[in-house]
């Protein structure tokens, strides 16, 4: 048996990823800000078959992130470990404080370097392993209101890029995965209410299908891996 384990396990993205390579046979360990959010996740998975550790994990600290994987590994060898951690937020310039851009920053895209880096230390003597990094529309583009968030995902962009070009030689795929539209969930749905906006067919992602994507990856033979993906229902125009 292997493990995967998942920084930022939150209701929607994350928690289909657990699902899918639960059924696939991995021993799945999901951390959050807040463990105890993630109880209700075990028991569906464990109704299925699988198992779901969750733990409360801190991303900007190094301490929390190591002794998570070190918990998965601890079980079984690491074979995936995914950051998928969202840290979204929409401020007008003028009203993103220091505290909030340092913030986002932190959770984004320092705590994809300090995942992938405790990943890497800990797959690198076996020369196998994934390195998965979520990331969002703002990661190619900055938006209105996004300067916080943009800049935290595109960081996290060259994060991975860099990581990929180091440790792809070395046996360990790394990819980014560009989640280039809304999520089907009742939030994302809430959100565009507020707004008058009825999603139309094509127009939202089920995580389901995004977590597929995350298997396939993983699944790839070493001589056609994808680096980066970028996702979008078939409504979306690119």
């Amino acid at each position: 048996m292997q493990s995967v384990a998942i920084v930022g396990a939150g209701d929607f993205i994350g928690a289909a990823i657990a699902r899918r390579f639960a059924a696939g046979g991995y021993a799945v360990h999901g951390g959050r800000r807040g463990g105890g959010k993630l109880a209700p996740l075990p028991a569906g998975i464990a109704a299925a078959g699988g198992g779901f550790p969750g733990h409360s994990v801190d991303a900007r600290s190094e301490e929390s992130v190591a002794g998570f994987l070190d918990a998965a590994e601890a079980e079984a060898p690491l074979a995936v470990v995914i950051f998928n951690v969202g840290a979204n937020v929409q401020f007008p310039l003028t009203e993103t404080s220091e505290r909030v851009f340092r913030t986002v920053g932190g959770m984004a895209c320092y705590g994809g370097f300090l995942t992938g880096r405790e990943a890497a230390r800990r797959m690198l003597p076996r020369g196998a392993g994934s390195i998965f990094c979520t990331g969002a529309t703002a990661s190619m583009r900055g938006g209105a209101g996004f300067a916080a968030f943009a800049s935290a995902k595109a960081g996290l962009r060259a994060v991975a890029q860099s990581m990929a070009r180091e440790l792809g030689p070395q046996g360990l795929h790394v990819a980014h995965l560009v989640i280039d539209a809304g999520v089907d969930t009742e939030w994302v749905r809430a959100r565009m209410a507020e707004r008058g906006v009825v999603p139309g067919e094509g127009a939202l992602m089920n995580p389901a299908s995004i977590a597929e994507a995350y298997w396939q990856l993983h699944a790839q033979p070493r001589d056609a891996w994808t680096h980066e993906m970028d996702l979008r229902p078939f409504g979306e125009s690119f």
